[in-house]
C-alpha cells in the first residue's frame, strides 16, 4: 500500500532524526520548518551528551554513527563541581576512549541530520498558525504565509509551545520555579584563559542559595553559562533587570551572587554583551493522551521536561527513531503505528521525567552542591 503522505512540523533534532529514519526505510515526508533557511539562527544551543540508549541509538538508526564519531568530544564528560565560595567538592575527567555520554555541539549535530536528508524534505519559512482536523480523518496545516497543505499523518515536532499539541491534550507548559540566564564568553582560552582553566574542558557546577553557575565548554572555544535562581515566574521582568543593556545587566545579575566567590561570579562579570533570559517550563510529568488517528507528537512538543535530566535531546532523536520504525514496521495502517509508538513513548519517558523534576529541585536548592555530591556519590555505588 502507499505510504500516507507524513507531514512533519519542526526542524530540530526530533524531527530531522523522524525524516531521516523514515527516508532509510524508503517512506517520504515534508518537513515544515518556522526559520526561514538553515542559518537563520546564529547559534543553535551549547553541547550536548548523547547516551547510549537513546540519542546514540537514533543515530546508528539514522545510518550516521561514523558522522558523530568524526565530531564527538569525549573530552567535553569532564566535570567540576563547587559550591558557592569556590571549594572544589569533585572533580571527574574522562578518558580519550570513554564514549558513556560524549559531548557535541548542538549546531553540528543539527547540521549532521540536515545533511542526511534530500534537501528537497525541508520546507523553509514555514510557521504554523494551526493544524486543523478533516472530516475524513486527515489535517489541514495553516501557516503564516497564507498557504495550507493537508497531510494524512501528523507529527508534531514543534517544541515547547507546539501548535499540534492541542489536537491531542489540553496540557501546557508550566514555570518550574526557575529561570535561567544565558550567558557567553567567545573564544575563552584566548580572551579570559583563568576562567577558561577553571572551567576545564567539559562542564562545572557551582550550585548552593537556590542558584548555580553552570558554564559549559563548547567545541568552537566558546564557553556558554546558565545561570539559574529559584525565583517566580514573572521574575526576568519583573526584577528590571534590563537584558538589552549588557553593563547594567551584568551588574544587576551579580547583586544576586554578592557573597559568592569572585573566581565564579568571573563568568558574569566577563561575559560577552548578549545575556538570555530563559524561563524554565515543563509539561506534567506523566503526561499522557488518548491515541487518535492521524496525528502524534515527539520531543517537546510531547514531554518538555527542565534540562537537569540531560535527557531533552536524547528523547527527542529517540522518539523519531521510534515513530519511523514503527511506522515501518506497519505498512497501510498509520493509526496502529501512532498507538505502539505512544504507548512505547510514555514508558520510557517517563523515568526521565521524574529525574528531571527530582534533580531541579535537588541541585536548584539553599545546599544544591552538596545535595549534588550526595546524589553523584549514590551513583558511584551502585544505590
Amino acid at each position: 500500500m502507499p505510504s500516507p503522505r507524513t507531514a512533519i512540523v519542526g526542524g530540530g533534532l526530533g524531527g530531522l532524526t523522524l525524516a531521516r529514519v523514515l527516508a532509510v526505510h524508503g517512506i517520504e515526508a515534508v518537513l515544515y520548518e518556522a526559520d526561514a533557511a538553515p542559518d537563520a539562527r546564529p547559534s543553535q544551543g551549547g553541547t550536548l551528551d548523547l547516551h547510549p540508549e537513546s540519542g546514540q541509538r537514533a543515530l546508528k538508526e539514522a545510518g550516521l554513527t561514523d558522522r558523530f564519531l568524526d565530531a564527538v568530544r569525549p573530552e567535553g564528560q569532564d566535570m567540576k563541581l563547587f559550591d558557592k565560595h569556590g571549594t572544589l567538592l569533585r572533580e571527574d575527567t574522562a578518558g580519550a576512549d570513554d564514549m558513556d555520554r560524549p559531548e557535541i555541539d548542538r549546531g553540528t549535530l543539527r547540521d549532521i541530520l540536515m545533511d542526511s536528508v534530500a534537501p528537497e524534505t525541508i520546507r523553509w519559512g514555514k510557521r504554523l498558525t494551526e493544524a486543523a482536523p478533516l472530516p475524513d480523518g486527515r489535517h489541514e496545516l495553516r501557516f503564516a504565509d497564507g498557504t495550507a497543505e493537508t497531510c494524512d499523518l501528523l507529527v508534531g515536532a514543534d517544541g515547547a509551545w507546539s501548535r499540534v499539541r492541542p489536537l491531542l491534550t489540553d496540557a501546557r507548559p508550566a514555570h518550574s520555579g526557575v529561570n535561567f540566564v544565558e550567558l557567553r564568553i567567545t573564544d575563552a582560552d584566548r580572551t579570559h584563559p583563568a576562567i577558561a582553566e577553571l572551567v576545564g574542558r567539559g562542564s562545572l557546577y557551582a550550585l548552593g542559595d537556590d542558584k548555580g553557575i553552570m558554564p559549559q565548554r563548547n567545541g568552537d572555544g566558546m564557553i556558554r553559562t546558565y545561570v539559574a535562581l529559584r525565583t517566580p515566574e514573572d521574575w526576568l521582568t519583573a526584577s528590571g533587570i534590563p537584558f538589552d543593556r549588557p553593563d547594567e545587566a551584568r551588574a544587576a545579575l551579580l547583586s544576586y551572587f554578592a557573597d559568592w566567590s569572585p573566581r565564579l561570579t568571573d563568568l558574569i562579570r566577563h561575559c560577552d554583551d548578549t545575556l538570555l533570559p530563559r524561563p524554565i517550563t515543563q509539561l506534567p510529568v506523566g503526561l499522557r493522551w488518548e491515541s487518535r488517528p492521524g496525528v502524534t507528537l515527539i520531543g517537546d512538543a510531547a514531554h518538555l521536561m527542565s534540562p537537569f535530566a540531560g535527557a531533552g535531546a536524547n528523547l527527542a532523536m529517540l522518539d523519531g527513531a521510534e515513530l519511523a520504525l514503527t511506522i515501518a514496521r506497519h505498512p497501510g495502517d498509520p493509526a496502529a503505528a501512532i498507538a505502539a509508538y505512544e504507548e512505547a513513548m510514555h514508558a520510557y519517558v517517563l523515568p526521565e521525567a521524574e529525574t528531571a523534576s527530582r534533580h531541579l529541585a535537588l541541585m536548584i536548592s539553599p545546599d544544591g552542591g552538596r545535595r549534588f555530591l550526595a546524589l553523584l556519590e549514590q551513583f558511584d555505588t551502585g544505590r
